[in-house]
């Protein structure tokens, strides 16, 4: 999984890199140079994996990853011609940093503070690149249609077509629903506004206690509605202050501001759910690991995450439930209850899942 960090400039999108990372990029409240996008990746925090990793003691445990990219901070009216914004293609959703924060010292890029407002101007920013691209498009297909009939080329012209419609809607492409095939014909283009959106509505450490109503509060509950978008809540400010704490120090600091969780958990688990993912596990004396995967995944497309052999050579899974093995103690006591399933190449894996593969190439 990979995600794009967005923002306008001066958002705390660079220190939000850092704490989901462990980096340590630079930060200048001031600068205006150029920097070049940095690439880092996070490790999902996931108490199940700790718990089999204790009872498997395994000698390496190794969580899921996330990738993260983070790229200048975007201006108002730069979008069509950024060449930063064109590696934003490559990732599997997009999240716009948004900033919720007040500093005196650091004016907004749009005046005063408002979420909502630089949510939807940053919409409008993608919508203008994806507009770009798909008119340029249909315009070489509608010339190639004229010199030669193609009947695949028609159904790409069709199917290009109701995205410009819809972009010149200023309705992101996300929004439309599109056959499997229609989705193929389009996925080259890497459409910014079909990607899922997640909002990281970045706060300030006084607001910590809005960080529950914070929809409400900057009345972001129609945005939030909207077909494949999430939002969530985070405040960079509190979390660089936890970085610099043990973590008992950490922890009491999170109850004492009244939040649950810190904000990598929240954003993985938001970002998860945003892109319909789940985890499933394989345990042993080698390693314990978390693999993340589109949920209700078949099996045998399961493995082929683990590698291409497994996949290829599929014979049958052999399944436990998460809970069901802690509630066992062990996969042999799993086992002996006939929790311990066979499973074949259609079963859909679900999240939590424990699988050893049997194969043969």
């Amino acid at each position: 999984m990979k995600l794009g960090l967005l923002g306008f400039p001066k958002v705390g999108k660079t220190s939000l890199f850092n704490i989901l990372t462990g980096s340590n990029l630079q930060v200048e409240k001031f600068s205006t140079g150029k920097a070049e996008p940095h690439l880092g990746v996070a490790k999902v925090p996931d108490p199940r994996l700790e718990r089999l990793g204790e009872m498997f003691k395994p000698r390496k445990l190794t969580p899921a990853l996330v990738e993260y990219l983070d790229i200048q901070g975007l201006a108002k009216g730069e979008a069509k011609d950024s060449l930063f914004l064109r590696e934003m293609r490559n990732v599997d959703a997009v999240a716009h940093v948004v900033r919720a924060f007040r500093d005196e010292e650091i004016p907004h890029s749009e005046g005063n503070l408002d979420p909502r407002r630089d949510l939807e101007t940053m919409e409008t920013e993608l919508l203008l690149s994806d507009l770009e691209v798909a008119s340029r498009r249909v315009e070489k297909l509608r010339l190639n249609l004229k010199k030669a009939k193609n009947s695949e080329d028609e159904k790409e012209l069709g199917v290009l077509t109701r995205c410009l419609e819809a972009l010149e809607r200023e309705t992101p492409i996300r929004a439309l629903d599109f056959t499997p095939e229609d989705e193929k014909r389009i996925r080259g283009f890497a459409f910014l506004t079909a990607k899922p959106l997640l909002g990281v509505i970045n706060m300030g450490e006084e607001d910590a206690g809005r960080i529950g109503s914070f929809r409400s509060h900057f009345t972001l509950d129609a945005f939030a509605s909207r077909p494949r978008v999430a939002l969530c809540p985070v405040s960079a400010k509190i979390e660089m202050e936890m970085a610099r704490l043990s973590p008992e120090d950490a922890t009491a600091f999170l109850e004492d501001l009244g939040l649950a969780e810190p904000c990598l958990d929240r954003i993985l688990r938001a970002s998860h759910d945003l892109l319909g993912l789940s985890v499933f596990f394989t345990a042993g004396e080698d390693e314990v690991k978390a693999w993340s995967i589109p949920r209700s995944c078949a099996a045998q497309r399961a493995a082929g995450v683990i590698h291409s052999d497994i996949e290829r050579g599929f014979i049958r899974a052999e399944v436990v439930a998460y809970e069901r093995l802690m509630e066992a103690g062990s996969l042999p006591a799993a086992r002996d209850r006939g929790w311990l399933r066979q499973e074949g190449k259609e079963y859909r894996v679900a999240d939590g899942d424990v699988i050893n593969f049997k194969f043969n190439v």
